[in-house]
């Protein structure tokens, strides 16, 4: 396929005409946020319907020395918390949302939802993690906030029904950062078994490097995106340039992959972060990482919200959840491959 040819899904087409007017321009102070999630939530429930289904669940705010506090909400499948004896020991997906660094949160309508379906329909507990937003808190804050809340998830699954040998770490976006971050800094500091390493759209490389501006579903011209990508960048890493290429800011750039958990990652064709997630897919490859890489096509970076309006955005649920159901098994046991 020639990708300058590529265009939108109809279904996707049709959504975003109708959701046109009432998105607003994002803003970077908390107020103008708090405008944004009001917007957001305005949107999903009175445009697309979205509703969060009645689950159990629990929240928490945990420290994290020498950075803020972090905060996480534990969604259970059922409406009712299991008895932590006889829930036979869930499998526990601990995931970070995406909102570039600077919005979004755990209660975000379509997070929240998202979560709460998640968990329901793969059967697992979902621990969804908090972060501090850019500018007001900068890197590395956020990676040591979501190593903070995957270590409490990974020594409280027991106690909330959960089997600490059926743990996965997920995100989407800036949250795919997040996640893939936590995945290492798991691999070099404490080694938890971890089944599952799940990435939607995410963003792997903050040098920019990786970026696929000839994917990008957008009128914007390539260098104000650039630019526009570079500037929420450097809200989130700070005045030094050097710092993008740290493993816990770009995992992609990290020196070895070895030893990270099996990999699934969702990319869309016409987002420009497709190229940080495939490239990532490569290297876990070469690193001998069990991963698989799916491209949706005529899809964008955020499409795959809407549910309901867009089969392609069914699927993606449907596949996910169908990913999270391998935890209840046993994992497949892949032979040693030779390392590039």
């Amino acid at each position: 396929m020639n990708d300058k040819k590529a265009r939108t899904d109809a279904f996707v087409d049709a959504v975003e005409k109708r959701l046109a007017p009432l998105q607003e321009p994002q803003g970077k102070t908390a107020q103008q946020r708090r405008s944004i999630a009001e917007a957001f939530d305005k949107v999903m429930t009175t445009e697309l319907g979205i509703a969060p289904i009645d689950v159990a669940t629990e929240e928490h705010t945990i420290p994290v020395p020498g950075h803020p506090d972090a905060r996480l909400r534990v969604y259970w499948p059922t409406p009712e918390r299991p008895d932590p004896v006889t829930a036979g020991g869930l499998p526990v997906l601990v995931y970070f949302f995406g909102g570039g660094f600077e919005i979004a949160g755990i209660d975000w309508v379509w997070w929240d939802a998202s979560f709460r379906e998640r968990a329901r329909d793969a059967g697992i507990i979902l621990v969804a993690g908090e972060y501090s937003h850019a500018p007001e808190v900068t890197y590395p804050s956020q990676p040591e906030q979501c190593w903070s809340v995957f270590e409490w998830a990974a020594t409280n699954a027991r106690e909330l029904g959960g089997d600490p040998e059926r743990l996965a770490i997920g995100g989407g976006s800036s949250g795919g950062n997040l996640a893939t971050a936590t995945a290492l800094m798991n691999r070099d500091r404490a080694n938890r078994p971890v089944r599952l390493q799940l990435l939607e759209v995410p963003l792997l490389d903050l040098t920019a490097g990786h970026l696929d501006l000839d994917a990008q579903a957008s009128a914007v011209p390539k260098p104000l995106l650039r630019r526009l990508v570079r500037m929420i960048i450097g809200q989130y890493l700070g005045k030094d340039k050097a710092t993008a290429r740290e493993s816990y800011a770009s995992p992609l750039l990290a020196q070895s992959l070895r030893g990270m958990p099996p990999t699934v990652i969702y990319t869309a064709e016409l987002d420009a972060l497709r190229g940080d997630g495939e490239a990532y897919a490569r290297a876990l490859s070469d690193a001998g990482v069990p991963v698989t890489c799916l491209r949706m096509i005529g899809q964008n970076h955020g499409s795959a919200g809407y549910r309901g309006f867009v089969p392609a955005a069914d699927h993606l649920h449907r596949d996910i959840v169908a990913t999270l159901r391998t935890l209840h098994e046993e994992p497949a046991v892949y032979p040693e491959v030779g390392t590039r």
